[in-house]
């Protein structure tokens, strides 16, 4: 293996998920690539791509510290950090499981802390090192149902924007993917789409005048993948975006991104209307109306 080719080490590469695409694209753009899951049989699709990997649980700072250690001896550098594991939560916020809802945040942000503090020493020797956080839009948008992940989101935007201007001074760059709608297994690592998780609304529900529930709660996919991009199409994108010599400090790319970004300069309220159909919002309105 060259010694000369920057090392990129990528969480929740699970087959399958973005993780995957990413490990690939940057495998096929010249990168070394270490892929990382907490349940390293999951990663059949960048093994067989011959890529490299190790385990990590990103929850457990004894897993990290193990990884780091291993990543040392199998490499000795590391030029590409990228936090991409996640999970969401669909439930409206009233209905939210307490403990479900911490475990999100624990998830989609405060794991970000905990692997980029860890590897922080191997990415100070490195004479062009990235930290790369895979966001999304809905750090940007309230959709009805997500509450818990878009928060979750949009409170580690905040910190990675923060953490940008941190370690500029170490010439660390620090950047955050705005990812839009890509094909991926994601709904997967929702609670409310596994089998030992509750599926539906709880009995006690406000929401549940409307018949059979809100559809987001149910059946999340339709919106979530509606127009959504291929997966290597997006990887590709991040890549080539990753690859210039001054990067942006956000890279938006997947579907409907441009939405995104139109909705952040555009007065709170404006597009209501449209997200409150994607989750039948505007059917319970009816309902409560009806029946006064």
């Amino acid at each position: 293996m060259s010694a000369d080719k920057k090392v990129a080490l990528i969480t929740g590469c699970s087959s399958g998920g973005l993780g995957a695409a990413l490990a690939i694209a940057l495998h096929k753009a010249g990168y070394r690539v270490i892929a990382t899951a907490r349940n390293t049989s999951k990663l059949e699709e960048t093994r067989a791509a011959g890529i490299e990997d190790l385990e990590v649980d990103v929850l457990s700072p004894a897993s990290i510290s193990t990884c780091v250690r291993n990543l040392e001896a199998l490499t000795g550098r590391l030029d590409l950090l990228i936090n991409n594991a996640g999970a969401g939560y669909n439930m409206p916020v009233v209905d939210v499981d307490i403990e479900e809802a911490r475990k999100v945040f624990d998830l989609n942000v405060f794991s970000l802390i905990g692997v980029t503090r860890a590897f922080l020493p191997m990415l100070m020797k490195s004479k062009d090192a990235r930290v790369v956080n895979n966001i999304s839009i809905a750090a940007h948008v309230g959709l009805p149902i997500t509450g818990m992940y878009s928060s979750s989101k949009a409170a580690a935007n905040m910190m990675i924007e923060t953490l940008r201007l941190e370690l500029a001074p170490f010439g660390i760059r620090v950047i955050a993917l705005m990812t839009g709608s890509v094909q991926s297994n994601f709904s997967n690592n929702i609670p409310s789409r596994k089998s030992e998780a509750k599926t539906e609304l709880p009995e006690a529900s406000i929401y549940r005048v409307v018949p059979g529930g809100l559809k987001m709660m149910t059946d999340p996919e339709p919106l979530v993948m509606k127009d959504a991009m291929d997966a290597r199409t997006w990887a590709g994108q991040v890549v080539d975006d990753l690859s210039k010599l001054n990067p942006p400090h956000q890279i938006w790319r997947g579907a409907n991104v441009n939405v995104a970004r139109l909705a952040c300069h555009f007065p709170v309220g404006m597009f209501d209307k449209q997200l409150k159909q994607t989750a039948r919002l505007d059917e319970l309105e009816t309902a409560l109306r009806d029946s006064k």
